[in-house]
């Protein structure tokens, strides 16, 4: 039985800087060695237009996850942190949830959290983070323009994800930035 062709995706990044929180996305999905669709949204607002998320990986596992986590959200009246950790929590034991293939970058406007199925919240020590093909790319580029310029953190993610898509073959330059801040 012949594989399926591995869909490869994306480029999230999320910078803080001067009380702001900027999460960006391109819009690329790669299905083998072809690009299938060039304007995919890739971040969202939740709970109240407060919670900043972003996917890298299956399009349909992120929508399945991003409805779960918003339940949570709701559910741990907008706490990020018990809202993350009950969500992997969830993905990790749950049989239905545990074959979907994403990871999650979420914020609000005190932390960035990394949520995977296997079980990982990872809160970020630096003002930047990334996922996805792209991501360290971004992240590159993004940590030296936050110790070498003066740009706000929009600027800097616009930079940062500009660069990415130069470098990634699996991220290109139809860009969705959202704002907290």
């Amino acid at each position: 039985m012949p594989s399926q062709p591995k869909i490869r995706s994306t480029t999230i990044l999320c910078i803080r800087r001067g009380g702001k929180t900027v999460m960006g996305g391109d819009g690329q999905v790669t299905l083998g060695s072809e690009v299938i669709k060039g304007t995919a949204r890739k971040t969202r607002r939740l709970y109240n237009e407060k919670i900043l998320a972003g996917f890298a990986g299956s399009t349909a596992d992120a929508m399945s996850l991003f409805s779960r986590f918003e339940d949570k959200l709701q559910e741990f009246n907008g706490n990020l942190t018990r809202a993350a950790v009950e969500l992997a929590k969830d993905w990790r034991t749950d049989k239905s949830l545990r074959h979907l293939e994403a990871v999650l970058l979420t914020a609000d406007e005190s932390s960035t959290l990394l949520i995977s199925g296997t079980g990982d919240v990872i809160e970020h020590d630096e003002p930047v983070a990334g996922i996805g093909s792209g991501g360290s790319f971004a992240v590159a580029a993004a940590s030296a323009l936050m110790l070498h310029t003066k740009l706000d953190a929009r600027q800097i993610a616009e930079a940062a994800m500009k660069i990415a898509a130069n470098i990634c073959i699996y991220t290109n330059d139809s860009l969705h930035f959202e704002e907290l801040g």
